[in-house]
Parts: C-alpha cells; sequence; structure tokens
C-alpha cells in the first residue's frame, strides 16, 4: 500500500487510549501517529503533525472534544475527526457533528466498531477517499 495514514488519539485517560491503540493496531492501512491527553494538547499535534484523522474523547480537562474539533476543523479543514463518548444521546450526536466532527461513536460500541469506521473515514473500505 502505498499511503500510510496517520491517526492521532485523544483522551484524557491513558488506559483508553491504550485501549484504542490495540484496537486498531496492526491495519497496514494506518499507524498511530501520536496521542494527546486534552483538547488543547490535541490541537498542539494537528498543527504540528498533520494527521489525516484524529480519535477524539468528548470529555476532557483543558478543552473538551467540541471544542477541540472546531479549532482542529479551523486549521485542518480536510483532516477527519471522529468523536466518542460514553454518552450517546442524538443531542450529543447532533454537537458533535455542528462542532465539525465527520462521524460520532458510543463507547460501548468502539470494539465492534471503530476499526470499521476508521476504515471509513479513511476511504479504505472500497470507497474513494473523499480526500
Amino acid at each position: 500500500m502505498a499511503t500510510r495514514f496517520h491517526i492521532l488519539l485523544v483522551d484524557d485517560h491513558e488506559v483508553m487510549r491504550r485501549g484504542i491503540r490495540a484496537l486498531l493496531s496492526g491495519d497496514p492501512g494506518w499507524d498511530i501517529a501520536a496521542e494527546a491527553q486534552d483538547g488543547r494538547e490535541a490541537v498542539e499535534k494537528v498543527q504540528e503533525l498533520h494527521p489525516d484523522l484524529v480519535v477524539l474523547d468528548l470529555t476532557m480537562p483543558v478543552m473538551n472534544g467540541l471544542e477541540a474539533a472546531k479549532e482542529i476543523r479551523k486549521i485542518a479543514p480536510t483532516t477527519k475527526i471522529l468523536i466518542f463518548s460514553m454518552h450517546e444521546s442524538p443531542q450529543i450526536t447532533r454537537e458533535a457533528r455542528e462542532a465539525g466532527a465527520d462521524a460520532f461513536l458510543s463507547k460501548s460500541a468502539m470494539a465492534e466498531e471503530l476499526p470499521l469506521l476508521v476504515r471509513r473515514l479513511l476511504g479504505l473500505d472500497g470507497h474513494p477517499s473523499s480526500r
């Protein structure tokens, strides 16, 4: 594969970041380029690294996922953003979309859906990439 996509993982809990890394490891289409522990650090890493995808927790200290998504969307309009949360409601999903997220995923569905959703967002599921 010629192109390898770079992913930034953002969660304030190291254990959660490790779990996401484990779920996404081993796919030849991407690598985990970096991790951040809050929204402000995520924005800084996006400016520095220009990842293809940011996997972003909704609830974090310093700057939450919605605020970070808005900033990321301004500085990196082509970067895909996936927001996840333990809370799931139509309102939260709508707020995530309004903040610039390309997708929203409940933490309870991550084990089954995260790798497939990442493949779709990166255009690796057989459909042309939207990039």
